[in-house]
């Protein structure tokens, strides 16, 4: 098969995919359709190909790194454009204890929704069934404690919406504390 051929299907899969899209799912999709084995360097050939030809100034999406893998974007100077449209079509939004919720599973997960209720001091039950449906958290198992209670994630789809690649990317807290909220006195 020609690289030119692997370079549309690559796309093709890039562009259908809601989320980011492995090199590996690429490659298990293109050798399930394909007679002959596409390896990793066709891909990766394929990708830096996207790459470039999105990268150009009349372009404006591009081609993405993403939680390991790839995905369209617009391009950062059409973010208060396509921000206008999601405002207008956004009747889904998160709740002000949604997101308190979410920061919460981001920060200490993996967690359960009793510890979530003890740092926000409220029942959680609606927010957590918020975030599932969403699928912006998963469940990540079950705790060893009495119980057995389930234990929440940050979901891929989480890491996409937010632009992450890992859980490190997160602002720190330290970065985000305004000083007006401190307390005493600042000794210099």
């Amino acid at each position: 098969m020609l690289q030119t051929q692997i370079n549309q299907h690559v796309e093709a899969l890039i562009f259908s995919s809601i989320q980011s899209i492995s090199v590996q799912e690429i490659i298990l999709a293109l050798n399930a359709v394909f007679d002959e084995e596409i390896v990793e360097n066709q891909v990766f050939e394929s990708i830096d190909y996207l790459q470039e030809k999105f990268s150009a100034e009349d372009s404006a999406i591009g081609l993405v790194d993403l939680n390991n893998g790839y995905q369209f974007l617009t391009k950062k100077q059409y973010h208060e454009t396509v921000n206008q449209l999601q405002l207008h079509r956004s009747k889904k939004k998160l709740s002000q204890a949604a997101m308190e919720t979410l920061a919460i599973i981001a920060y200490r997960q993996p967690i359960t929704k009793l510890e979530i209720e003890q740092i926000r001091g409220v029942n959680s039950d609606y927010s957590v069934q918020r975030l599932l449906e969403k699928e912006l958290i998963s469940i990540d198992g079950k705790a060893e404690t009495p119980g057995r209670p389930i234990l929440y994630s940050t979901s891929s789809l989480f890491m996409d919406y937010f632009g992450l690649n890992n859980l490190t990317q997160l602002p720190q807290l330290k970065d985000i504390a305004k000083e007006e909220n401190t307390v005493g006195e600042n000794a210099e």
